[in-house]
């Protein structure tokens, strides 16, 4: 049986166990971050976030398992983990550019845009091992877009009325 395995595919350079784990804290960190955004009835919700977190996570994994393979071991081979936060980033970007629109005088998605850019940050950070640094940017994430939503109201609610109209473009504007 383990021959067969050997066939199908190589063996990993981290255990099962380890890379199990980092794709399962990558989903559930980014679905705190998604949380949010579901909760708020926004495009990208609960499962983009999810999907995105763990994507990066597992390009970072298999990056890492790249580095480590004997295929990659010959002098004119060169990896650099670089290139896959790169690829991340500007893949990432691409999708959230998606949610950024602009309507009637007013920018919608931005909020959702860099949401999604962290949780691919946030995935690669699992996937490379550095779920210290993973779970603290959820943690600030989940602090901007919670707590400091709850004070942008309240400073907003202590503002003179400037009309419906102008309530209605502040909200446009934080999405």
């Amino acid at each position: 049986m383990q021959e067969f395995i050997g066939q199908i595919g190589p063996n990993t350079w981290l255990p099962f166990t380890a890379i199990a784990a980092r794709m399962l804290l990558a989903a559930i960190l980014g679905g705190i971050v998604g949380f949010e955004r579901e909760w708020r009835k926004r495009p990208a919700g609960l499962r983009t976030h999810i999907l995105v977190c763990l994507a990066a996570a597992v390009i970072a994994i298999i990056t890492l398992e790249l580095a480590h393979s004997s295929a990659f071991v010959a002098p004119l081979t060169r990896l650099d983990p670089v290139r896959t936060i790169e690829a991340v980033t500007s893949g990432v970007a691409f999708l959230a550019t998606g949610f950024i629109v602009f309507a009637r005088g007013h920018v919608i998605g931005i909020t959702t845009g860099a949401g999604l850019w962290l949780a691919a940050a946030v995935g690669l950070a699992c996937g490379f091992g550095y779920w210290q640094i993973g779970g603290l940017a959820t943690l600030l994430a989940v602090t901007v877009l919670c707590v400091i939503r709850a004070l942008e109201v309240r400073l907003e609610d202590k503002q003179p009325e400037q009309g419906a109209d102008a309530r209605h473009q502040r909200e446009h504007t934080e999405r």
